[in-house]
C-alpha cells in the first residue's frame, strides 16, 4: 500500500446565520498553522443571493468551505499529505460555528479502494477492501468479470458486481455443496454440473472419486480467468480425465442426455430470481435426466438476507420432488450463512 495523505470533510448541519466571508479566511488561517501546512493562495467567492465558497491552495493540498444558508449547512473539506493529521481542524470549526450537528468522514488517501457489498441496506452500508484489481473486463457471454485482491479474503471472482468466490474460503462453499448431495445418496458414478465456473464444486466430485463429470458451463472466460487467478480452487479439474466440459447453455446441451444418466446434478447458477424461473422452466429436463434415487442440489442463497429467495427455490424442489433437505454453511467472505437444497429423485 502506498499512502497518499489523509482527508477529512466535515457537513456542519443546523448552522442558523450566514458568516461573513473574512470568518472563513480567519478559521482556513487558523486550521493551516495549527496543521502546520502552507497557504499558498485563497480563491473565494460570494454569490448572489447567497452562499459563498472559498478555496486554500496548499503546499500539501487543499482547504475549502462552501455554505448552503437555504438548507443550513456548511461542508468543509480539508486534503492534506502533512505529517499532522486534517482532524486538528474539527476542533476549531466546532467552537467558532453555532450547530446542531456535525457529519464527520474521513479518508485514507492511498492505493486501497473500497468495493460496495450489492447486499448493503439503506442503513448498513458495507464494502471489501481491495488492495489491487487483476482483472476487469465483460465476457463475450455478456458478464462483468472481475478477480479482485482483497485485504481480508485474497484473490476473488465477482461476476455483475457481486462476490462469488474467495480464494480464503471457498472450500467450505463447495465441500459444503457437494457434501449435501452425497448424505443423501452416496452414489459417485456419474454427475453433472450445471455452472460453477470458478471450479470448486467440479475439485470436490474429482476428490469424491466420480467416475464421470460433466461440466455445464455458460461462459468458458470464467472457467479461463479462475485458472489463471484462482487455480487452487478448480486444480486443472478441465483438465482431469473424468471431466467433460461442455460450453453454452447447459439447459440446451442437456436435451440431448439420455434418460436417468445421473446419480447427481449440481446447480451453481447465478444468486437471483431469473435463475430461480430458469431452473424451474427446465426441471423436467432435469428430472428426466436424474436417476430414480438421484440427488439434485442447488444452491440457494441466504436466508440471512434473501430469505423469499431461499423460499421460492424451496417452493420449486417441494413441486418437483415433494421432499427437500437443506444445509448451511457460514461463508466469511459472503458475511453470512448460505443454503443449499438437495431433493432425491423418487
Amino acid at each position: 500500500m502506498i499512502k497518499v495523505g489523509e482527508h477529512i470533510t466535515l457537513d456542519i448541519i443546523g448552522t442558523t446565520k450566514e458568516y461573513e466571508p473574512s470568518v472563513f479566511e480567519r478559521i482556513i488561517n487558523e486550521i493551516a498553522k495549527k496543521a502546520n501546512v502552507t497557504i499558498l493562495n485563497i480563491s473565494k467567492y460570494k454569490f448572489e443571493p447567497q452562499g459563498f465558497t472559498i478555496l486554500a491552495l496548499l503546499a500539501e493540498s487543499h482547504i475549502s468551505f462552501h455554505t448552503f444558508p437555504e438548507k443550513g449547512i456548511i461542508s468543509f473539506d480539508f486534503f492534506t499529505c502533512g505529517k499532522i493529521s486534517p482532524s486538528v481542524a474539527i476542533d476549531i470549526i466546532k467552537r467558532e460555528f453555532k450547530h446542531k450537528r456535525i457529519v464527520k468522514k474521513e479518508f485514507n488517501r492511498d492505493t486501497k479502494s473500497l468495493y460496495h457489498d450489492i447486499y448493503s441496506s439503506a442503513g448498513l452500508q458495507k464494502s471489501y477492501v481491495v488492495n489491487e484489481v487483476l482483472e476487469d473486463f465483460k465476457s463475450k457471454a455478456g458478464q462483468h468479470i472481475e478477480i479482485l485482491e482483497l485485504e481480508q479474503f485474497g484473490k476473488s471472482l465477482f461476476i455483475d458486481g457481486e462476490i462469488q468466490v474467495a480464494a480464503s474460503d471457498e472450500h467450505l462453499y463447495s465441500s459444503t455443496f457437494v457434501g449435501a448431495g452425497l448424505k443423501l445418496n452416496k452414489s459417485n458414478e456419474r454427475a453433472a454440473i450445471i455452472g460453477g465456473g470458478d471450479g470448486g464444486v467440479a475439485r470436490e466430485c474429482i476428490s469424491k472419486k466420480f467416475n464421470f463429470i460433466d461440466w455445464y458451463e455458460l461462459d468458458p472466460e470464467v472457467v479461463e480467468v479462475c485458472n489463471r487467478h484462482l487455480g487452487d480452487i478448480g486444480k486443472k479439474a478441465t483438465e482431469k480425465n473424468s471431466v467433460k466440459c461442455v460450453w453454452g447453455d447447459a439447459f440446451e446441451s442437456i436435451k440431448s442426455i439420455k434418460e436417468d444418466t445421473y446419480d447427481h446434478i449440481f446447480v451453481d447458477l447465478n444468486d437471483d430470481q431469473f435463475c430461480i424461473d430458469l431452473a424451474a422452466k427446465n426441471m423436467d429436463s432435469l428430472v428426466r435426466i436424474l436417476k430414480p434415487k438421484g440427488v439434485i442440489t442447488a444452491q440457494v442463497g441466504s436466508q440471512d438476507k434473501k430469505p423469499q429467495q431461499v423460499e421460492n427455490w424451496l417452493n420449486v424442489f417441494h413441486h418437483y420432488f415433494g421432499n427437500t433437505k437443506l444445509s448451511r454453511v457460514y461463508v466469511p467472505s459472503f458475511d453470512c450463512s448460505w443454503n443449499f437444497s438437495s431433493s432425491i429423485n423418487h
